[in-house]
């Protein structure tokens, strides 16, 4: 049985019969690896305990008790209390909503910016496409914290601005593999018909070729959403992220850090968390690469 393609590209057999589609093939790449299914677990059961956040934190984040502060965990107070007498836990399970939706609102920044002028750079080319890619250098070249930092100071101090300066500072990346993946298929049989059939620009990028760069794309936003979790914690941990009394896992360590001699256990419940999760992300953006690549080396046999 021989096999042709369509306009878009996709493999139909001479009964007309598709096969099985890019994204499922992909799917079923990434789940046949357990990491990646821990770490999925791992993060569903993060954002939801994060979205039932006053469901299930034991106790008022902000409540602050003199009389219990210091406490090391105990039947009461399962990971401990802080100088002021709040609850570690209850404080861990409302960081995790804080470090979560700062972490998407920093890949969405990056994501709005870097794939559209990716896109335009590798599908225009040209001295747009140059210049486009000279200034993304020249941002990638910047050291990020401190880049970071220079902007967020110059914004003010804030959770938004702080993920603004980061979205910023990610944005190259999505710049980069944007560009290269619609360099890719830019010369393509299927974009060239499409353009050949009078078909504008903007409906051949948007039909043809961002499915083909949205796989890649997905690998960049998992690894991305864990480098802005530490991010944000690290903001966090200089005064420039959340601002108190609303709590975050950076602004935990800096919390514990100053009582480093008094309650050495304040350090271990953001640490391990901020930890296991850039993990999770981490193993989840190998898990998607994995299924592209197996979904790739999948499209080339059938071809």
């Amino acid at each position: 049985m021989t096999k042709g393609t369509t306009p878009a590209g996709e493999l139909v057999d001479d009964f007309g019969s598709e096969p099985e589609t890019r994204p499922t093939g992909m799917l079923r790449g990434i789940l046949r690896r357990r990491s990646t299914l821990v770490a999925g677990g791992f993060l569903l059961l993060l954002v939801v305990g994060a979205i039932l956040a006053p469901l299930v934190a034991p106790y008022d984040p902000d409540a602050q008790n003199v009389y219990h502060r210091l406490q090391p965990p105990n039947s009461d107070y399962w990971l401990g209390t802080d100088d002021y007498g709040r609850d570690v836990l209850s404080r861990l399970i409302f960081g995790a909503r804080v470090s979560l939706q700062a972490a998407v609102q920093a890949v969405v920044v990056a994501l709005v910016i870097g794939l559209p002028l990716g896109v335009i750079a590798g599908y225009l080319g040209g001295w747009l496409g140059a210049v486009l890619t000279r200034i993304m250098d020249a941002l990638m070249s910047a050291p990020s914290l401190v880049l970071a930092i220079t902007i967020v100071a110059v914004l003010g101090p804030g959770i938004t601005n702080a993920m603004l300066a980061i979205g910023l500072i990610m944005a190259p990346r999505f710049f980069r593999v944007a560009r290269a993946s619609t360099m890719d298929v830019r010369h393509e049989t299927y974009i060239e018909a499409s353009v050949a059939l009078g078909c504008t620009s903007l409906r051949t990028v948007v039909r043809h070729i961002l499915p083909n760069v949205m796989p890649p794309i997905m690998l960049v936003i998992s690894v991305s959403l864990g480098t802005a979790v530490a991010a944000e914690a690290s903001l966090s941990f200089l005064g420039l992220g959340v601002r108190a009394p609303a709590s975050s896992w950076g602004s935990m360590l800096s919390t514990a850090s100053s009582n480093m001699g008094l309650a050495p256990y304040l350090v271990w419940p953001p640490g391990v968390m901020i930890f296991l999760t850039v993990l999770a992300f981490t193993y989840l953006g190998d898990g998607v690469r994995r299924g592209m690549l197996r979904n790739r080396s999948a499209s080339s046999n059938g071809d």
